[in-house]
């Protein structure tokens, strides 16, 4: 029932898969505006608001309100998409072509090439771009993009995960917990030419060729309590190199405390010379990561941010300059440390790569 000026109707019926596709209507840049307009208020029918107030809220009629709730109730989304007979532009592609273009796009690819775009799809279907691009907008469809994933075979993943979270989680008493890591072959780029400023109506330019002038490498330890990181720049990136660093830490640390360092599976922290000053120095505890799971170390969050924030748009004419430039991003950085606050659970990421596992045995 619609319901009455006064009684208030029953709550519009809108399953989550309906939801989802009303929502990414609504949230994408090339829905038009009537098509978003009627997403809006289907979804405001669904809470059981009055149609006087959904009217109200969205500055139209009621009778447009039962209008487009009738269309949805008969016709679920597909319904908000349709105007009524003899207005607006006429339906050019009806069902079936829409979802012959969404199959050849998941199940599909050109001649010739890794994914579709929407002019070699509008080619093959015999239909506009842009109407290709507002289909696959409606569906939440994005061929040029990609995400890259790497699942780990490490037989003792479950052990080393629940090692490393629970570090995160629930440090232990009277200690430091420290992610260790290395960026190695940091280049000293120098463009060949100058580049321009920013400024209005223009971004800033640089050009895409370079001048290498070496290469150091970054040894880094970030305090997951505070956020302060120390570093020493080294050219080479060896066991002893990193003898070095963990003697650093030693100095530049209370002694009191025991140190719990999250590393990766580099053979460098497992070499027997480091092994062997380990056991000198047992307030030192090494907790590896699983293999292929970067992700788990805290400082390549931190690494990224010096990336973006100093190096891939710096200049540098020498080593020099780029060891310094690190040096002045470490020190502002520790002037004013925001620490990483790990929040994921040990099931909650468990879950999430089973997911994945599923998905990709299913495919393959």
């Amino acid at each position: 029932m619609i319901g009455s000026m006064w009684n208030p109707p029953a709550a519009l019926n809108v399953t989550p898969e309906q939801r989802a596709t009303l929502e990414i209507w609504i949230r994408a840049k090339n829905t038009t505006q009537r098509v978003a307009f009627r997403a809006r208020l289907v979804l405001m029918a669904s809470q059981g608001l009055a149609n006087r107030h959904i009217a109200r809220a969205l500055k139209t009629s009621r009778p447009t309100v039962l209008l487009w709730r009738k269309r949805f109730a008969q016709g679920g989304p597909q319904g908000l998409l349709e105007d009524a007979p003899g207005r607006g532009r006429k339906v050019r592609i009806g069902p079936e072509k829409v979802q012959a273009i969404i199959d050849a796009t998941l199940h599909s690819k050109p001649a010739a090439a890794t994914h579709w775009t929407v002019r070699t799809m509008a080619h093959a279907q015999g239909i506009s771009p842009a109407t290709v691009q507002r289909l696959w907008d409606a569906h939440g469809l994005q061929p040029h993009r990609v995400k890259t994933f790497k699942l780990s075979r490490d037989k003792q993943f479950v052990q080393k995960l629940t090692d490393v979270v629970g570090l995160y989680l629930n440090p232990p008493d009277k200690a430091l917990v420290l992610c260790v890591d290395e960026k190695s072959q940091m280049q000293a780029l120098d463009r060949t030419q100058p580049g321009l400023p920013m400024k209005k109506g223009r971004c800033g330019t640089l050009t895409h060729d370079y001048k290498r002038h070496g290469t150091t490498t970054l040894f880094a330890a970030l305090n997951v309590l505070e956020g302060t990181v120390m570093d020493q720049c080294w050219p080479r990136h060896r066991h002893q190199e990193f003898l070095k660093f963990l003697r650093k830490i030693d100095r530049e640390t209370p002694s009191g405390l025991n140190l719990h360092l999250i590393l990766d599976n580099y053979g460098t922290h497992k070499h027997p010379k480091v092994e062997r000053w380990l056991g000198r120095h047992t307030r030192f505890h090494l907790h590896f990561t699983p293999t292929s799971s970067s992700w788990l170390n805290l400082i390549e969050r931190w690494f990224r941010e010096l990336t973006d924030k100093r190096i891939r748009r710096g200049t540098f004419h020498s080593v020099h300059e780029l060891i310094a430039a690190v040096r002045e991003y470490v020190d502002h950085n520790n002037q004013n440390p925001k620490p990483f606050v790990w929040t994921a659970r040990v099931g909650k990421i468990l879950d999430k790569i089973a997911r994945c596992k599923a998905t990709y045995e299913t495919i393959h």
